[in-house]
């Protein structure tokens, strides 16, 4: 009997697990896992960026002052964001070491959990975003124009922050049980909505009235809605391998939840609100290049979330295999991620480099616009090959459920070398905006050399879950 070629074996794994076959990720190559659980997530990663790059080419249309209040609006959702991320951390690292121990009813109570703490932070953000936009808009020193044709933008994604939340979370639930395909299969459906109805409700057709800016916000909040509702019944259903059995509180997982979410959540709003902070000094150097920034940093994340997504099968990999009492195997899972993805952005800043302008040039024809955000692109894309280490070890520092230690080092690499470092460039060296983009990508590649060799001294094998 012959044996089977390899390149064909692993061909025949890829099909099953986008077919949404279950597989024993402790167990086997670690190669073949990160291939396995990489190709959905990178898929999943890349559906969610296509959110932010549907609405820049469809407002785009609308001129440089309404990128200007998409971009504005973003800036401040992004804190919504934040708190997801956070929490997809948590959630993440305790249903992957449930299903390590081979506990899928576990996993189960942890996923309700989640997703009735992420009901409960709603209320509030909703209520706040709603009733305080305007304000929100003008202490991120927004030109009194963009916050009159933005606020109502701002406040629609503010009040609809329970999709976001949810499709965060119940997502981070697939990819920690090692079922990213379902993860995948949820965005891909919110994305077709919003991708039909950005350019029917923001200009109109037929009976259909133009909401401008507006129909951007519900388009997005509706395709996402959709999302959920799929996602939720996946859970309910007899056959998924995380199945929400008894929907009841169990207030001692919760708070565990909340536990190793809450410095998830803190290393993400340190990141973000420097990113917020950045745009307000960007602010400061006008219209063109506020706009610029905004279509930029939407090209620039659309080409990090396949690293993003290989940081997330490292998650998903220490994980399971903590919990499957695996700490060594955990460790190389890491590293082989590390080699992966640095190879892989290696080739992405070649290619941003290379088409930094054409791709400028599909969101906006405004030379300005154009010529500052190829600046951008370049610059911050320098530091990839070493910047790949720092996303793959942020995140399986979070797998691991050791969620304080990369949110230390991104206080450190953001708000004590990013942002003074950004301000002394831009002004005093009198580099602009160029020296903001420069700091950016300093603080990058310093947040890898120091994640890897914190991650190397091993004390994240020892964190209880």
């Amino acid at each position: 009997m012959s044996q089977q070629d390899p390149a064909q074996s692993l061909r025949q794994e890829i099909v099953s697990v986008l077919r949404g076959y279950e597989r024993d990720y402790t167990r086997g190559s670690i190669f073949r896992a990160i291939v396995l659980l990489a190709i959905p997530m990178v898929l999943e990663m890349l559906m969610q960026s296509i959110f932010e790059l549907v609405d820049a080419y469809f407002v785009g249309k609308l001129g440089a002052e309404a990128l200007n209040a998409v971009g504005a609006g973003a800036s401040l959702i992004i804190l919504v964001l934040a708190i997801a991320f956070g929490m997809t951390m948590g959630v993440t690292a305790m249903v992957a070491r449930r299903i390590g121990e081979k506990d899928p009813e576990g996993a189960g109570r942890v996923a309700f959990q989640a997703i009735a703490v992420a009901v409960g932070i709603s209320v509030p953000i909703a209520i706040l975003g709603i009733l305080f936009a305007p304000q929100m808009l003008r202490a991120i020193a927004t030109p009194e124009a963009v916050v009159e044709i933005g606020s109502g933008y701002c406040a629609i994604l503010f009040g609809s922050n329970l999709a976001i939340l949810l499709l965060f979370v119940i997502n981070a639930i697939f990819r920690g049980a090692g079922d990213p395909m379902l993860a995948l299969k949820a965005l891909a459906l919110a994305n077709l909505f919003n991708i039909i109805l950005d350019p029917l409700l923001i200009f109109g057709w037929g009976p259909v009235p133009a909401m401008g800016l507006k129909g951007a916000a519900w388009a997005t909040v509706i395709g996402r809605s959709i999302g959920v509702v799929y996602q939720i019944s996946l859970l309910l259903r007899q056959q998924s391998r995380v199945r929400i059995r008894v929907p009841k509180l169990d207030f001692q997982i919760m708070a565990r939840f909340v536990v190793i979410s809450t410095p998830a959540v803190i290393q993400m709003f340190i990141s973000t609100a420097c990113y917020l902070a950045l745009f307000v000094l960007i602010n400061t150097f006008g219209e063109y290049t506020a706009a610029a920034y905004t279509v930029s940093v939407r090209i620039i994340v659309f080409a990090l979330l396949p690293a993003w997504g290989l940081g997330n099968a490292a998650a998903t990999l220490v994980g399971q295999n903590l919990g499957a009492g695996e700490p060594g195997r955990a460790e190389r899972s890491e590293w082989i991620t590390c080699f992966i993805n640095s190879g892989f952005l290696g080739l992405v800043a070649i290619g941003l480099n290379l088409f930094a302008q054409p791709l400028m040039e599909i969101f906006t024809q405004e030379t300005e616009v154009v010529a500052i955000g190829r600046d951008c692109i370049r610059i911050i894309s320098y530091t990839y090959v070493l910047f790949a280490f720092g996303m793959v070890t942020t995140q399986a520092f979070n797998g691991s459920g050791d969620t304080w230690t990369p949110t230390w080092i991104a206080f450190v690499c953001y708000w004590c070398i990013q942002l003074p470092l950004g301000w002394a460039l831009a002004y005093p060296a009198g580099y602009d905006a160029q020296g903001i983009f420069a700091a950016v990508a300093i603080a990058q590649a310093i947040l890898a050399v120091v994640g890897s060799v914190v991650f190397r001294m091993g004390r994240w094998k020892l964190r209880a879950v």
